[in-house]
């Protein structure tokens, strides 16, 4: 509906330029501009290379958003940006661009909390989230399990990784297997030709007396190094196949039983599974099967919207706006350790003024930079 808030959502937190563009729970644009390839040759995310990779890519990717939305950029009720946590100096890139945006155009600023926009991504694809919501976030710098009464303010852990995030230890047993980097797909695919029984690897803090909603990956990504180590030593051969489907099966096993054992400790039928892990089929399936008989609804975004993408940050934007949830002010500082319970970075109540009309003692000569930063944004 037209009177649905139209918000732009900028995420910078790692390799990827997302920008994306809400009206309400509808997405009208998804634009990606990714470093991964640059990055492949390091077997991991390089910072700096990443921090210059979202300066070349950030103008273009809001201006094919806006040309694939169909709005001009004096339409939107909002900027959103991924505030935190992620790579200090992506996230500056990210809110860097917001500020001037924002500042530019005249519209509030929204700097939001990158593992609760993978949460409300699911309003783009289910509708609006129930309340409060349960959601298990995996992927290359998270393993979370979180309870949300409202995703725009209260956002509770309930348990994390204490160790390797899920996607991290992916990344790491594809490098020992040789299969490249980003490790998450290519061990999926690779999976799907193997046993999941055929090596018994450790399913790390199952135990009765271990913490009852954190995970661990480190020992059983070492398991898999000294089982692998151990058959090239002897001069056998790796069975890639076999080994990514049993790492893969430890992985999931453990997230889904700790998920659903969270939904039925507090009292929610329902289930959320976000981030860049979450695309993977083998954790769908096993998720989608122990939900079903636990009686556990379960809510997957299509995979697209799992990886990190600007749709998720507009989504939270949009979601901030309906809901009259303070802005941010321009002095919004990119925290690259923002902890979940921070949902945004708090601010004032934005208040609409004239474009040149900043109150007492404002500085004119900054109407001049106003000037100037539309010349430059828009060309």
């Amino acid at each position: 509906m037209a009177d649905e808030p139209l918000v732009l959502g900028i995420e910078t937190s790692c390799d990827e330029t997302g920008v994306g563009i809400v009206r309400g729970h509808t997405l009208l644009a998804d634009s990606i501009a990714s470093s991964v390839e640059e990055h492949a040759r390091y077997g991991g995310v390089v910072p700096e290379v990443a921090s210059r990779a979202h300066l070349e890519a950030m103008v273009p990717t809001i201006q094919r958003a806006l040309k694939q939305a169909g709005v001009a950029a004096s339409d939107l009720d909002g900027i959103a940006v991924t505030a935190g946590p992620g790579l200090a100096g992506a996230l500056l890139v990210g809110v860097s661009a917001a500020k001037a945006y924002a500042y530019a155009l005249g519209k509030p600023l929204y700097g939001v909390n990158h593992l609760a926009s993978h949460i409300c991504v699911d309003q783009l694809e289910h509708g609006a989230l129930p309340e409060p919501t349960m959601a298990l976030l995996v992927s290359g710098g998270h393993s979370s399990l979180l309870l949300a009464p409202d995703i725009t303010s209260d956002v509770r852990p309930l348990g994390a990784t204490i160790d390797d995030a899920a996607g991290e230890a992916f990344d790491k047993v594809a490098r020992v297997l040789g299969l490249g980097f980003p490790g998450g797909p290519v061990i999926d695919r690779r999976a799907r030709e193997g046993d999941p029984a055929a090596i018994a690897f450790p399913r790390g803090l199952s135990g009765g007396r271990d913490a009852r909603y954190d995970f661990s990956f480190s020992g059983l990504k070492t398991s898999v190094a000294r089982w692998v180590e151990a058959r090239r030593r002897d001069g056998q051969e790796v069975p890639i196949a076999d080994v990514a489907a049993s790492f893969q099966e430890a992985v999931v096993d453990v997230l889904t039983r700790k998920a659903v054992r969270a939904c039925k400790d507090n009292g929610v039928d329902h289930l959320m599974i976000g981030g860049g892990v979450a695309a993977n089929s083998r954790l769908r399936a096993l998720a989608e099967q122990r939900c079903t008989d636990a009686g556990i609804r379960l809510r997957v975004p299509r995979p697209g919207l799992c990886t990190d993408n600007g749709a998720m940050v507009a989504a939270l934007g949009a979601e901030m706006v309906a809901r009259g949830r303070a802005a941010s002010t321009l002095d919004l500082p990119a925290d690259s350790s923002l902890p979940v319970t921070e949902v945004s970075v708090p601010g004032h109540t934005y208040q609409d003024r004239p474009e040149h009309d900043h109150g007492p003692g404002h500085d004119h000569g900054h109407d001049h930079l106003h000037e100037l930063s539309k010349e430059n944004l828009y060309g």
